[in-house]
């Protein structure tokens, strides 16, 4: 990463409200706010006879639609009405990825107070922003049905979708064949961009489906630069099920492999479990049999659960213990309890990073306030869903016609802009070592956090490692596992 870059990344998102500012008036009784799209800064309401936000349900409970306050001020200077941009976004609000849904709700409720009115785009008319939420139930073939129908029945402009490859990747797919922009965010870029070529071997840059994504080798980047610091036999055993996060994280090329061998780490690969498999006897024992001290995967919450209370109850006792995806979550260590103080997880993001809301101007640690205020439950680090709506309000902005598809795409691909999250810049040369590594991909950051016994929750993760995140503070460092 050259000085420029690191510089760039270092630069906070600017502008907007104080936290207290915009709570105030998203509250007050009947009032409503808007944020003035291309001409820069949050109006208030006139006056307080203005609807709050809605939210019909359109079928099962977890299928809604929410619309921002659809009253426009008239008068001398006041933009004209423009069309309602609808924005689908594909939820698993059940099932085993549901955690992710949870998050959405929250997303979903913060976008709608803070757009108001709607938003201004390039075209000069003030449009209305529509959120069409449909729950995928954290099965592939129902994302892909979802989106589809958001799509062809619900009229929408763009496709949101997050939360591992089996969400986004079906979702992706229907986007591509309805020629509708999709989003997408929190999950690895491999399964995105290479698994879902005709033809991997050559691929092809897709036209409507783009994304800030993880690369598992940012991953496994994070991840050794910190296992150095406490001594092993080098040895990594992969806990995988047989899932497109897998091939992503085990692609020979791009993955995981590529920089355990760089960094001198010995992979240890047992058989790939089914999803949703409650016996880990198989690969425990090659663990053991190997003499693992480092344990590495990405699994959902009960299968990390129950894998882990068996390898204790085993005898496996790895020096250190990572995971990706359940280890976003609080929810998944309560489970476990006590035995899984320790853990090492993907930090995607934290209430301690440098950057600001697009919409609102609160800071993450505002915005992890909120959260916990929304839910009764600490903040996560799936939080960065979010990141894919201040996109999709910033390229709608942008786009000349934000009603015409092909204008909006041509936004997307101009992308330069700094998120909640951090920057999202497809501006960027493509490089395939880079932040851009392709046409439809760019790079989030990335840092390495450890949970630990907490002052105000059971759990809380410490930031260990910096070393995708460069501007990230560290807060300490990784302690081996106790048993």
């Amino acid at each position: 990463m050259n000085d420029e870059h690191r510089e760039e990344l270092e630069v906070q998102a600017a502008g907007g409200v104080s936290r207290r500012q915009f709570l105030k008036m998203a509250g007050v009784a009947g009032a409503s706010i808007s944020l003035a799209g291309g001409l820069g800064g949050l109006v208030a309401a006139c006056g307080d006879d203005k609807p709050p936000a809605e939210t019909t349900t359109t079928g099962a409970a977890s299928e809604t639609t929410t619309s921002a306050a659809q009253s426009v001020t008239t008068g001398n200077g006041a933009p004209s009405r423009g069309d309602t941009i609808k924005i689908g976004v594909v939820s698993p609000q059940t099932g085993g990825l549901a955690m992710y849904g949870v998050v959405d709700n929250w997303w979903v409720d913060h976008a709608t107070r803070a757009l108001g009115d709607g938003i201004v785009g390039a075209d000069g008319k003030l449009h209305p922003i529509q959120i069409v939420v449909r729950d995928s139930q954290s099965d592939s073939n129902r994302a892909a049905q979802v989106a589809g129908d958001m799509i062809q029945n619900d009229g929408c402009s763009m496709i949101l979708a997050g939360g591992t490859p089996d969400t986004i990747d079906p979702a992706a797919d229907q986007a591509e064949a309805f020629e509708t922009p999709l989003l997408a965010g929190l999950a690895p870029y491999q399964p995105f961009y290479f698994g879902r070529q005709k033809d991997p071997a050559n691929p092809q840059p897709f036209k409507w489906t783009y994304g800030l994504l993880l690369g598992t080798e940012q991953a496994m980047h994070i991840f050794v630069e910190v296992y150095k610091d406490i001594e092993t036999n080098k040895k990594v055993g992969m806990l995988f099920a047989n899932d497109t996060d897998a091939q992503g994280w085990l692609d020979e090329k791009t993955g995981a492999p590529v920089v355990l061998k760089e960094y001198g780490y010995d992979m240890v690969l047992p058989s790939l479990y089914q999803p949703g498999a409650e016996d880990f006897t198989e690969q425990i024992s090659m663990f053991k049999k190997e003499g693992v001290e480092i344990l590495c995967g990405t699994n959902n919450p009960a299968e990390l659960t129950n894998f882990w209370k068996q390898a204790l109850q085993q005898g496996f006792h790895p020096k250190i213990a990572s995971s990706g995806k359940a280890l976003g979550y609080v929810s998944a260590l309560e489970a476990m309890g006590e035995i899984a103080y320790g853990f090492l997880g993907e930090g995607v993001w934290h209430p301690t990073w440098p950057f600001k809301d697009t919409l609102t101007g609160m800071t993450c640690q505002e915005l992890a306030d909120e959260y916990e205020a929304f839910t009764g439950d600490m903040w996560t680090a799936a939080m960065a869903s979010y990141t894919k709506l201040e996109w999709a309000i910033d390229v709608f902005k942008r786009a000349a016609d934000p009603m015409d598809k092909e204008t909006v795409v041509e936004a997307i691909k101009t992308t330069n802009m700094i998120t909640m999250q951090g920057p999202i810049n497809f501006t960027e040369p493509i490089d395939p070592k880079g932040w851009h590594p392709n046409e439809n991909v760019y790079k989030q950051l990335y840092c390495a956090v450890q949970w630990r016994k907490g002052t105000k929750y059971m759990f809380e993760p410490v930031i260990v490692g910096n070393a995708e995140a460069p501007m990230v503070t560290i807060q300490g460092k990784i302690e081996p596992m106790q048993y």
